[in-house]
């Protein structure tokens, strides 16, 4: 009975804190819309100040929790919003996510930086851990106590002022609808403000709450992934009621405490099963837990994209085979193995184009299907030992094939699911594959055969070889994954072309109107899932294989999120956006950390200037997806849309292109290095549409104004092409015609005599 009780007690003291975090989380989402990614982002960042206050500084414990969560807190909140959220409006589900993603990617990227991840720090409890209580033969803290005492009393003050207050109906009116609340005399932007600040408040103080109860060390990563089991209490009131909140806080710190007290110690299952609970709970509340009906008219978003054609897809692959082909002359070995590893970045970033681009469906756990197709490599398609063995392209299928089924499975019990609830049940099986499959290092007998799912912790992938073509050449194997990429690409563009894709981008834009022109939704999101998955896990496989060994922390929710995030940066409905988005995390990200931490190795003297850098070069790819929500169509769309216009500035493009020629040949020549030639590159390709927009409106200041054609000189063919498109009209061709001589009585004199 001890035993029982203190389990109880555990459980409820970490249900109160989930209740706490949860309950941030319900008040944000409620009074602007937006559901916060980086809530447990915001609470790791608070209790590392608490940490820095208390144990860097010395500063009482009452006076740290004061600045803390009384200033720092809200401060965050308000921050946040002023800032960034407050841009969210009228933008897609998929980039209010991301926004927040980003956030809380950049809270864990700069908190690496402010305090070192090698060294251990703690946060002890309230009072002291020997101030402490016994009921009943079990020993209650005075800590604990303050967890349930703030839970009841956060749970109580929000339910009042969400159903009493009329500040609480204004937090409500400002997301239901703004411009009525407008009218009445309030600002909207005012209490979402407000809410946010709350919000923020509530998550620190689950931070500064949980650490002390968990008992591990104060690590960045941990504790954001930490309160992130929240999500999974916030969705028992699906993300509305706080009483319900609160009670299904209380069943996950209950059953997370039951698991360790009743289930068998021995191996690592039940530590596993403890850690992945609250999202295996979390995805079956979202499956249970009725939906929203579907959508009755399309939603005018923000976001702008322009489905490819076949023959331009077609087009720019052979140009990207030929350009990659080129640019790896220059490379090192090492450098031609990273930039393999990017392109299968972008060949996993590819099946996002397919999912959201198209379908407008949320995936935000791409990498956990890659790590599904590398499990399945490594246990059937490797053929001989040691330094002979090679992946067979058998096994490559199989993976494919047995990933495409594992995506159909996963979107079954989620075809009835859209936007958020969806986001959350992808990012649930991606944190439960990290933390139940990707860990199981322990040995299993089936049909008496024994395996282990993820030996030693790691997987050695060796490279795929197909009759002579031997991926072990990094040239090979960075040509065979663009080649991949071109024609994954062209095989994309060609299905949003097809009648299947027009069904998929009608059932994006309103799934009610596709579901009453006789579509078959569930059909649809089941195949474009299964379709997703599969490129997922070939690219898996192949950045597996680049890589050599892959370990769990290579399949983190947390890499599948910043992959995400660059792809919807670049543009997620655009296949140039998939490319850029992979290249940048497997290239850009990687390359430049990593030189920076090379030249903080050999360099003491400046290795706070190198690695401050490096860390710099993290926050900065977070403080672009926080950006996003300015641009939802990517910065792709910006590129395309400001070369279009340079059509009629043909020699300027020409000039662009013989200076990149001219460069490549001094590259080759070893005139200029490697750096020198790419950041010139790059260069030339944002400065080409200014220069170009320079040079034509250098040009129509030259030309006769507007208002005096057909005055000062008399109308041609240009001057009627360009009244055309000023007016934006379409461009003819036809010559002009010269009216008819009106024919006149014999006599009357002429007009034109």
């Amino acid at each position: 009975m001890t035993t029982f009780l203190t389990y109880t007690i555990l459980g409820l003291v970490l249900g109160a804190v989930y209740s706490i975090a949860a309950s941030g989380l319900v008040l944000t989402y409620n009074t602007s819309g937006i559901f916060n990614f980086a809530h447990g982002a915001q609470a790791m960042f608070g209790t590392f100040l608490f940490w820095q206050f208390t144990k860097g500084w010395g500063w009482p414990v009452w006076l740290a929790a004061v600045v803390v969560i009384g200033l720092v807190g809200p401060a965050m909140g308000a921050a946040l919003h002023a800032v960034i959220m407050k841009g969210l409006r009228d933008t897609a589900d998929v980039t209010k996510i991301i926004v927040t993603v980003a956030v809380m990617l950049g809270a864990v990227y700069l908190a690496h930086w402010a305090w070192n991840p090698d060294e251990t720090r703690t946060v002890d409890m309230f009072f002291g851990a020997d101030a402490k209580l016994t009921v009943a033969g079990v020993v209650i803290r005075y800590h604990e106590i303050v967890c349930l005492v703030a839970a009841v009393a956060i749970a109580i003050g929000l339910r009042v002022l969400f159903t009493r207050s009329r500040m609480g109906v204004v937090m409500r009116g400002s997301v239901d609808d703004p411009d009525l609340l407008r009218l009445n005399g309030h600002d909207p932007e005012r209490a979402a403000m407000l809410s946010w600040a709350l919000g923020s408040t509530l998550a620190v103080v689950a931070g500064v709450l949980v650490v002390p109860i968990s008992g591990g060390a104060l690590e960045a990563n941990a504790l954001t992934l930490l309160v992130i089991d929240a999500f999974a209490a916030a969705m028992f009131g699906r993300l509305r009621s706080i009483p319900r909140t609160f009670v299904g806080a209380m069943v996950l710190g209950l059953a997370a405490t039951y698991v360790l007290a009743y289930l068998p110690s021995a191996g690592t299952l039940t530590g596993n099963l403890r850690v992945s609970l609250p999202m295996i709970i979390l995805f079956v509340v979202l499956v249970v837990l009725p939906q929203d009906r579907l959508r009755g008219a399309a939603i005018r978003t923000r976001e702008r994209y322009r489905a490819p054609t076949v023959r331009s897809a077609a087009v720019w692959g052979a140009v990207l085979v030929g350009v990659v082909f080129l640019y790896s002359l220059l490379l090192e070995d090492t450098g031609v193995t990273t930039l393999a590893l990017g392109m299968t970045f972008a060949i996993i970033a590819l099946s996002l184009t397919v999912l959201t681009g198209y379908a407008g469906e949320l995936n935000l756990a791409p990498l956990s299907f890659g790590a599904i197709a590398t499990i399945v490599a490594f246990h059937f398609g490797i053929q001989g030992t040691g330094l002979d063995a090679r992946l067979n392209v058998q096994g490559v299928l199989l993976a494919v094939a047995f990933t495409a089924l594992v995506g159909g499975l996963v979107a079954l019990p989620a075809l009835r699911l859209r936007g958020l609830y969806l986001a959350l049940a992808t990012m649930a099986f991606g944190v439960f594959l990290s933390n139940m499959v990707l860990r199981d290092t322990t040995e299993h007998e089936l049909f008496g055969t024994k395996f282990t799912i993820f030996p030693d912790g790691a997987l050695v992938v060796p490279p795929l070889k197909i009759g002579p073509l031997d991926l072990r050449n990094g040239t090979t194997a960075l040509m065979t994954a663009t080649v991949l990429f071109a024609v994954l690409a062209i095989g994309i563009a060609a299905l949003r072309n097809s009648g299947y894709g027009r069904r998929l981008a009608a059932m994006k834009d309103s799934p009610a109107a596709s579901a009453m022109l006789g579509q078959n939704l569930v059909r649809l999101k089941l195949s474009v899932f299964m379709i997703s998955a599969a490129i997922a896990g070939l690219g898996g496989v192949l950045m597996s294989s680049a890589t050599g060994s892959v370990a769990q922390e290579t399949f983190i929710i947390t890499a599948s999120l910043g992959l995400v995030m660059m792809t919807v940066v670049a543009g997620i409905g655009y296949i140039s956006g998939a490319l850029i988005g992979g290249l940048m995390i497997g290239v850009g990200a990687t390359v430049l950390v990593g030189t920076f931490t090379d030249l903080a190795l050999d360099n003491e003297g400046m290795a706070s200037i190198y690695t401050a850098l490096g860390n710099l070069v993290l926050v900065a790819t977070a403080l672009v997806g926080m950006g996003v929500g300015k641009n939802p169509s990517g910065f792709v769309h910006d590129i395309v849309e400001s070369y279009r216009g340079l059509r009629a500035a043909r020699p300027v493009l020409y000039g662009g292109a013989a200076f990149g020629v001219l460069l490549y040949a001094l590259a080759l020549a070893d005139v200029i290095g490697v750096w020198t030639f790419a950041i010139a590159a790059l260069c030339v390709i944002m400065l080409l549409p200014v220069v170009g927009k320079m040079v034509l409106e250098e040009g129509r200041r030259r030309e006769t104004p507007l208002a005096l054609v057909g005055v000062d000189e008399p109308y041609t063919d240009e001057l009627r092409a360009r009244l055309d498109r000023e007016l934006g009209l379409p461009v003819t061709h036809r010559p002009l015609r010269r009216p008819a001589p009106i024919p006149m009585e014999k006599g009357e004199a002429s007009v034109n005599a």
